[in-house]
């Protein structure tokens, strides 16, 4: 069997920065075993496969490790190869996903998400997530993810996590924030680590700013914001908050397109 594939890197401008993601178009879903060990194979952050039908499609994402309920760089890239190689009609695809309906908007350069939000509360952090740290933070709230706040954004870049203790936490993953230094030109800078389900560091997280975004609009007390995740490979987000959903835009690169035989 052979399955169309493409590479492409998300929220990048350019080749080589961004968040890479492989997309899989298919006729009808695989078994979830043989997803799993495509995911592996590719070992990218996220695998999105997508089942596209003629006004709406279907898609899941699968990290090197397991599926995950929802990813926004995979389905940037999804949204991108679909107007760009697929022709897609319209300024909008909508994907049926395990998180809901989910949108891909082109905004003239822009494609931007239209994606849950997921506000952060105040909670109890495990046992194993300060020392996994390596640095407290000044604030520990909850969602999908650990939302960790810092005081500025070098407390945020100089954070070398312990990987085995993050790896046993009690949520999936944790997202580090603070706000930017003043010569940074964003609002907010971010990281996120999710090494329980295979990813260490991931380079650009759509899905985290589901959570950061609701925390800075009511922290900053604005609607619009831009950020940057401040990963080795990083990469720059615009940021809108929309009642119960979030707007998250940005551009993508296709890096390679082939086909793989399974």
């Amino acid at each position: 069997m052979n399955i169309p594939f493409w590479h492409v890197d998300a929220f990048a401008s350019v080749p080589f920065s961004g968040n890479p993601a492989g997309v899989c178009l298919l006729e009808k879903w695989l078994p979830p075993s043989l997803m799993q060990r495509i995911g592996a194979e590719n070992n990218l952050s996220e695998t999105a496969f997508v089942v596209a039908g003629p006004q709406e499609c279907e898609i899941r994402w699968f990290t090197p490790a397991s599926e995950i309920d929802l990813c926004g760089h995979a389905t940037l890239a999804a949204g991108h190869v679909l107007f760009q190689d697929r022709g897609w009609p319209g300024s909008s695809v909508v994907f049926r996903s395990p998180s809901g309906p989910l949108a891909v908007e082109r905004r003239g350069e822009l494609l931007f998400l239209d994606f849950p939000a997921r506000p952060s509360l105040p909670c109890e952090p495990s046992p194993l997530l300060l020392p996994g740290l390596g640095k407290p933070p000044v604030e520990v709230r909850g969602a999908r993810d650990y939302l960790v706040v810092y005081a500025s954004e070098q407390d945020v870049r100089e954070l070398a996590p312990d990987m085995a203790r993050l790896a046993r936490i009690d949520r999936m993953g944790v997202i580090a924030t603070a706000p930017a230094d003043r010569s940074s030109g964003v609002d907010f800078v971010s990281r996120f680590f999710a090494p329980g389900v295979g990813i260490p560091e991931d380079p650009v997280t759509g899905s985290s700013h589901c959570t950061l975004i609701p925390y800075w609009a009511r922290r900053l007390g604005r609607s619009h914001l831009s950020a940057r995740q401040v990963s080795a490979r990083g990469g720059e987000l615009a940021c809108e908050e929309a009642g119960d959903r979030v707007k998250i835009g940005g551009r993508a690169v296709t890096y390679l397109r082939g086909e793989m035989s399974v």
